[in-house]
């Protein structure tokens, strides 16, 4: 999959870019991600990206013309052919399955805002899409730009070496993930759980499922919403239930 990333900062990004994951990725060929600083399609000598906004306040907008012509320039014929995201607080939420979306194509291109935001003309007739990471503000997308790489690369067949690490991680199934443990067994006194010991998979199964349905009711309940659940999962969270009511009547 390929990536282009437009946005006043490049040096920035490249280090996490390159680093662990993205990095191999990008070394065997599975993912490319391209950054295009947006000054280089400037025309004046002070390479100028922004300027004050129409009708008074404070903050500056960045221009079109730069926008437009490094967009332009670096999509060529695939003008029109993929999604031109806008990073924007106004935007929708991204969560996994907008990932998943955006993981179904073969190129995307991410616009990192700055300044007080975009002239209006950039959201309306050069972006196809608007996202937001979060309900709050950064200074700038590239931040956004970088999560929302991270998240789409993940998807893609053979940038994680576990195959089945997609489907494990939390949100991937609606849920909240089961709790992790490694060496040593006992530390300070804190034990790693009995069954994880066991060597019973079947037991292990159960009892991560059992713990991600408890940990989704307790922190995201909210997920359990629009979560595949089949019937022995909501006997699970039913009990729960039960339990916390039981528990908060004595």
């Amino acid at each position: 999959m390929n990536f282009d990333v437009f946005t006043l900062l490049p040096d920035v990004m490249q280090a996490y870019l390159h680093a662990s994951i993205l990095g191999k990725a990008q070394e065997a060929g599975l993912i490319h991600v391209k950054l295009h600083n947006i000054r280089d399609f400037t025309t004046d000598r002070h390479r100028t990206t922004d300027d004050e906004p129409y009708g008074g306040g404070g903050g500056m907008v960045m221009k079109p013309e730069p926008l437009f012509a490094a967009v332009e320039s670096a999509l060529g014929d695939d003008m029109g052919k993929m999604p031109v995201v806008l990073l924007t607080p106004q935007g929708r939420l991204f969560d996994q399955g907008v990932a998943r979306e955006l993981a179904q194509h073969t190129r995307l291109a991410l616009i990192c805002g700055r300044y007080e935001g975009v002239d209006e003309r950039v959201r309306c007739h050069l972006a196809t899409d608007e996202i937001s990471i979060g309900d709050y503000v950064l200074t700038g997308g590239e931040l956004a730009a970088l999560i929302i790489v991270d998240a789409v690369a993940r998807l893609i067949t053979g940038v994680l070496g576990d195959t089945q690490a997609v489907k494990k991680d939390s949100h991937a199934s609606g849920l909240l993930e089961h709790p992790h443990y490694t060496r040593p067994a006992s530390f300070r006194g804190w034990e790693v759980p009995e069954v994880l010991l066991s060597g019973d998979h079947a037991r292990i199964a159960a009892w991560r499922r059992e713990q991600s349905l408890q940990r989704t009711l307790h922190r995201r309940p909210d997920l359990l919403e629009h979560a595949e659940l089949d019937e022995a999962d909501r006997n699970i969270l039913d009990q729960l239930l039960k339990e916390e009511r039981n528990h908060s009547s004595r």
